[in-house]
């Protein structure tokens, strides 16, 4: 076994005890007597004995300096743990900090085994997580999502006796059964929202969300925080969440989500999760129709805030952007520039640690947040935690969620309004033309430019994530939207008579709206999802280009989001797939749904100077997680590419152009094509 590799024992079943049996009773950890807690010490000898005799591996704990972790204890062993509240994140910060000062792989095997069963287990997992995979001894480790650690934050919970039962009585694995995960089991067809639950409650989706806050977590030591533009990811990453969403409305005969412009009017969307948490056993609290959001006086958690505090930062951060400058500590200015401003911004929104002026902007988005997740309860007077929008991996099951970020997201486009738009020599491209453009399924005779998407029942292992239960894999379905694979071809020709180099940029947005009403140019922009982006190289003359949808830039496969982790994997080869690069958004939500009777869109194709785009940086989109780097950027190196993310819609459109194709047209480097995306309703297995 491999020096680090030992550090995944502790990563999985995050509710047992460190000293109980690993990776299907294989794996032992071996703890010096005095790392026991307090409740297993008088009879620690024993412990030792039952569990150690049949296991294949043995992992010996070396005893060093027991670290102080007085402060993380704060948080109660099985209670909440949210990242939207302060105190809650600056813990976090210094448990990151705590476990990346251990000089080696030994010392912090030993720290982190003594800090593992005495503090919350959601947070000892994120902090660790967050630690491993930015240490250089263990970076390239492969640790388990959050799924595999906590099912039942994902799955409809009356699942999970089903498979406990299941997994005791039947000890041959092979002949247990695969226990069905219902499509739709926190709302009927009759609440309009429920047509979204496909989307909202998608497994991947919300592991999408928590892996790209792990890896770009608002505190912790700078190196951790500070990556190369973290605050502009933030704004784009969850603008095209927002475009995604609204698109699929459109798909499913319903409006664009309405920003949350006024804290003080009742808030319409119910949501009612039904999912229980097995680290306290309560559920997450409903929200009825019509809450009307109050202050928070919740003094335990420490999160004392009032709905006139996110205004005035609300206020203050308008006024910043239509003013250019932010306000620095002391009065100092700060332009938000063409440059660099987006990227200010994203950080004083979240906010994250690299906030400017946190005192004076406060905690916009992040209170948001607790607001709602607080709304049923406010004062703690039911003591009833937080609701799903108040963690991460949960937050985007509500439509609340995207109420509150299209607000967010409007707060940037106030920015991205102040600047120009893009002129002829920012989006063209002298001497590369575009000739021809389309897009087909993979499959004989497939009519061009038409897309297919249905559903799919897939297979997920829930075994690691079952504390206390059944050893082995226990598997459960779950049904998810899907598309046909398809691949995109088109020519370019290189009239320049040299070689040049291009980046191709990909994106859809529909061409009418839920009541069959077309699209203004500014209102298309700002649904334009982007689905690939990638290098070619022009020789001169002529250039078939072929690309399959499975090599998306924004999207990981299947097999990364749901692979199961166990000691048994590590001998996998070290082939890109099956890293710990799971970062992106899901490959089975890389299409909007499309309806029955083929939805139009507009298909657009560009190809960009790469002279303009590069940052001085070589980067092989097949390795090293490189080929989710649309939102979740490049490990350890700069975002891979110079533009503005979203270019070149993330900017105001001329007021003479008026289509899409009045865009393209003066530019041969780009063009667009109309696709149809039909939507058809059977389920088929994953084979």
């Amino acid at each position: 076994m491999a020096d680090n590799t030992k550090l995944l024992a502790l990563l999985q079943r995050p509710l047992e005890p460190t000293f109980y049996p690993k990776d299907g009773g294989k794996t032992v950890v071996d703890l010096p007597e005095n790392y026991l807690t307090d409740r297993y010490k008088p009879i620690g000898q024993s412990l030792q004995t039952r569990f150690s005799s049949e296991a294949d591996t043995r992992i010996a704990v070396r005893a060093t300096t027991l670290p102080d972790i007085r402060f993380a204890e704060e948080l109660p062993r099985r209670g909440d743990f949210s990242l939207f509240i302060p105190k809650h994140r600056k813990i976090a910060g210094d448990l990151i900090k705590l476990f990346l000062d251990q000089p080696d792989v030994d010392t912090l095997m030993s720290v982190s085994s003594y800090a593992r069963d005495r503090l919350n287990p959601v947070l000892y997992q994120y902090a660790m997580a967050v630690a491993i995979q930015h240490r250089p001894d263990t970076k390239n480790l492969n640790i388990p999502s959050f799924f595999d650690l906590f099912p039942d934050s994902f799955v409809d919970p009356t699942v999970i006796p089903k498979l406990r039962e299941e997994g005791a009585v039947v000890n041959n694995q092979r002949d247990r059964i695969t226990i069905d995960i219902a499509m739709n089991y926190t709302a009927s067809d009759r609440e309009d929202e429920q047509r979204l639950a496909y989307f909202r409650e998608d497994i991947g989706v919300n592991l999408h969300h928590w892996h790209w806050h792990l890896v770009y977590p608002g505190e912790g030591p700078n190196n951790v925080v500070n990556k190369d533009r973290r605050g502009e990811l933030f704004y784009y990453m969850h603008q095209q969440l927002i475009a995604r969403y609204n698109v699929d409305r459109f798909c499913n005969r319903l409006s664009r989500v309405r920003p949350l412009t006024s804290l003080r009017e009742p808030l319409p969307e119910g949501y009612f999760p039904k999912i229980v948490r097995s680290l306290t056993n309560r559920g997450f609290p409903a929200r009825p129709q019509n809450t009307i959001l109050r202050d928070l006086n919740r003094i335990e958690d420490d999160v004392v805030l009032s709905i006139t505090d996110i205004e005035l930062w609300g206020s203050r951060i308008a006024e910043s952007i239509d003013g250019g400058y932010v306000v620095a500590p002391g009065g100092n200015r700060i332009p938000l520039d063409e440059q660099t401003g987006i990227d200010v911004l994203g950080n004083i929104i979240e906010p994250s640690a690299l906030s400017v002026n946190s005192q004076y902007y406060g905690n916009y988005h992040g209170h948001m947040h607790n607001l709602i997740s607080f709304s049923h309860d406010p004062e703690n007077r039911f003591l009833e935690g937080y609701g799903v929008v108040g963690e991460f991996q949960t937050a985007m099951r509500d439509p609340a969620f995207y109420r509150l970020h299209a607000q967010v997201d409007n707060m940037f486009h106030r920015y991205k309004r102040t600047l120009q738009p893009y002129n002829a020599n920012q989006i063209g491209y002298a001497g590369v033309q575009i000739q021809s453009f389309g897009v087909q399924l993979n499959r004989a005779n497939a009519p061009a430019n038409v897309l297919l998407t249905y559903w799919q029942r897939s297979q997920i292992d829930l075994g690691t994530g079952l504390d206390f239960g059944p050893q082995g894999n226990v598997f459960a379905s779950f049904t998810h939207l899907q598309h046909a694979p398809f691949t995109y071809r088109f020519a370019v020709n290189n009239t320049t008579g040299a070689a040049r180099r291009g980046t191709c940029r990909i994106f859809i947005a529909p061409k009418t709206d839920e009541r069959n009403t077309p699209l203004t140019m500014d209102e298309q922009r700002l649904l334009m999802i982007e689905l690939d982006k990638f290098r070619v190289n022009l020789t001169p003359g002529v250039n078939n280009i072929v690309r399959r949808s499975e090599q998306s830039s924004v999207t990981i496969p299947y097999e990364r989001t749901f692979r199961p982790m166990a000691l048994s994997n590590i001998n996998l080869p070290e082939t890109e797939q099956f890293r710990f690069c799971n970062c992106g958004w899901p490959h089975h939500l890389l299409l909007p749904k499309g309806t029955a009777e083929g939805m139009k869109f507009d298909l657009f194709l560009m190809i960009s100077n790469f002279a303009d785009d590069t940052v001085n940086q070589e980067f092989n989109e097949d390795i090293n997680c490189n080929d989710s780097h649309s939102f979740c950027g490049i490990r350890d190196q700069l975002y891979p590419d110079k533009r503005h993310m979203g270019y070149p819609f993330d900017r105001r459109i001329p007021t003479a152009t008026r289509t899409l194709s009045d865009f393209t047209r003066p530019n041969s480097n780009m063009t667009n094509i109309e696709v149809q995306i039909r939507f058809t309703n059977t389920v088929i297995a994953r084979t």
